[in-house]
């Protein structure tokens, strides 16, 4: 009798092990770093930003501890899929190319493309006016493959592998214009960098979806989902997303 008991505390205590380390996991959220507001490091090298801090909610809701990770723009799918993080969330538009290598969540905000060009200037948007002019955007984005799309061989595409190389040129005169996601235009817009320059036109694209991406048939897909569901019911989103805007993106 006295052996069987031990076989029951034996396992009763492996149970609560095992019961602790799932409640303990840590997933860990892939992100850029250089994608400001969205996410960035900051001067103490501290990864942060609207993106960031609504993956944080997300585990928080999940009851589970976050890691965030960066990788550069160029090879953050390659980097979910190898399993360097569990979770993407970097601003990432949700398209059928992408679909292809990944699953992605619902929406988390919604996202437009808008031109900023210095302030003054004759800088219009039609396509006759933009001719020859030399345009930027960041490679493998929304923004990069609209203008390949739309206006391959009337400008000169310039494609940068982060956006902020693509502002510092527009900073320097070797860009006539940037296209970009509208809110990381406004951000910049602010700065002191950015003070001479100025949106121009409508947007040419104003339904682009952003979701979190996963990798194919990954059941965390529809915690994230559920757990995005509850941080807008409880009003969690609404708090982040004030901090970083003046108006809602969801």
């Amino acid at each position: 009798m006295q052996s069987y008991k031990k076989i029951l505390l034996a396992a009763a205590a492996t149970l609560a092990f095992g019961t602790s380390a799932v409640a303990a996991e840590t997933l860990k959220l892939g992100t850029e770093g250089a994608y400001p507001p969205f996410n960035l490091i900051d001067a103490s090298g501290q990864v942060g930003g609207f993106d960031v801090e609504i993956g944080q909610a997300l585990c928080a809701k999940m009851k589970t501890e976050c890691e965030v990770v960066t990788s550069d723009w160029d090879g953050i799918i390659p980097a979910l899929n190898a399993k360097k993080f569990d979770f993407l969330i970097a601003s990432m538009s949700i398209t059928d190319e992408r679909k292809v290598a990944v699953d992605f969540t619902d929406a988390y905000y919604t996202n437009k493309l808008q031109f900023i060009a210095p302030k003054g200037g004759n800088f219009k948007t039609d396509k006759a006016s933009l001719q020859g002019k030399v345009i930027g955007a960041q490679r493998a984005t929304i923004a990069g493959t609209w203008l390949e799309d739309n206006l391959d061989g009337v400008i000169d595409i310039k494609l940068y592998d982060t956006q902020e190389n693509a502002y510092l040129d527009l900073t320097s005169g070797r860009l006539d214009g940037v296209l970009a996601d509208t809110f990381v235009n406004w951000e910049w817009l602010k700065s002191d960098a950015g003070k001479s320059f100025e949106f121009k036109g409508d947007p040419v694209f104003d339904n682009d979806k952003i979701g979190i991406a996963v990798r194919k048939d990954d059941p965390l897909r529809e915690k994230l989902n559920a757990a995005l569901a509850e941080i807008i019911a409880d009003g969690t989103y609404k708090k982040i997303n004030d901090k970083y805007f003046p108006f809602s993106i969801y």
